[in-house]
């Protein structure tokens, strides 16, 4: 098997923080006065308030410190005390640890294959480590990636020991991430629980029109002038999670279903690549049903 290089050029490190927390003055002051007292050097810097949803405050910070290897460990530690003044709930993360991905899919392969390709390329900044199909037929296709293939026997009437054998897998190979890629099927409440935020689905609809499976069909039988595709995290409940990414394009009458399939590949591919890449550079954050994207 030929050896890939899937790194960027290096980089220092960088330190990330995101917080979430109930708005009220002073915020910013508190954060950027702590990361200043020790040294570090604000290089980008978003916020945002949501007034009508009970004033909550998110803000993205990305940031250099000397010595960042020595002092980056114990930041949260220290950062506990204005955590706590603000009640504030915050996320620590470093530029150079690779986030490990498993990608799943069923029998289309279009959003896989353009995660596969900005990984090899380096736009992807996280580690593919699997790649998995309840049609192990499909294994050929992964032939000239360096990336191992898991079959994933899926049965519709043992969906228990389905998912416990894919957890097995995930854990083995200590995935952060969970991307569906077109993987058509249902997961569990319980499955889901174990990993909130850290499954992202691509739905072929624009949510929250044309949910389930047969979404390009029911955009044809509804003669929509535009069609869509949503990336969003996994919830309970069916394609209605959080929403990260969407985008739509224009057709007309003369789109066909096969058509609108064709055609809405394409947005598939783009609209997850944007949403995995945001989550993994920590640009995105969750509020109730809703996210917050610094992109």
């Amino acid at each position: 098997m030929v050896s890939l290089s899937t790194k960027g050029p290096s980089l220092e490190p960088r330190g990330r923080l995101l917080i979430s927390c109930p708005d009220r003055p002073g915020i910013v002051a508190a954060v950027s006065g702590f990361l200043s007292d020790r040294g570090a050097n604000i290089l980008h810097s978003d916020q945002h308030s949501f007034g009508a949803y009970g004033g909550q405050f998110f803000m993205r910070i990305e940031f250099e410190l000397p010595a960042f290897s020595e002092r980056f460990p114990t930041l949260a530690e220290e950062f506990e005390a204005v955590a706590q003044r603000f009640r504030m709930t915050s996320r620590w993360s470093r530029t150079d640890q690779r986030p490990r991905l498993a990608v799943l899919f069923s029998r289309q392969d279009h959003c896989l294959q353009e995660l596969l390709w900005r990984w090899r390329s380096g736009e992807l900044p996280g580690e593919i480590v699997l790649v998995g199909s309840n049609h192990p037929e499909l294994a050929p296709a992964l032939r000239d990636w360096p990336v191992p293939f898991c079959p994933l026997p899926w049965d519709p009437e043992d969906r228990a020991r389905s998912e416990s054998e894919l957890e097995d897998r995930l854990k083995e190979a200590r995935v952060d991430l969970v991307v569906l890629a077109r993987f058509m099927q249902i997961l569990s409440p319980e499955l889901v629980a174990r990993w909130p935020g850290r499954i992202i689905n691509i739905h072929h609809g624009f949510l929250p029109a044309f949910q389930g499976a047969r979404a390009y069909e029911q955009a044809y039988e509804r003669g929509v002038k535009l069609i869509g595709a949503t990336a969003h995290y996994v919830t309970h409940e069916l394609d209605a999670g959080p929403i990260i990414e969407q985008d739509t394009v224009r057709v007309d009458h003369r789109h066909e279903p096969e058509a609108l399939r064709r055609i809405g590949q394409h947005i598939e591919r783009s609209v997850l690549a944007r949403a995995v890449t945001w989550h993994l550079e920590d640009r995105v954050l969750i509020f109730q049903n809703r996210t917050v994207v610094f992109a």
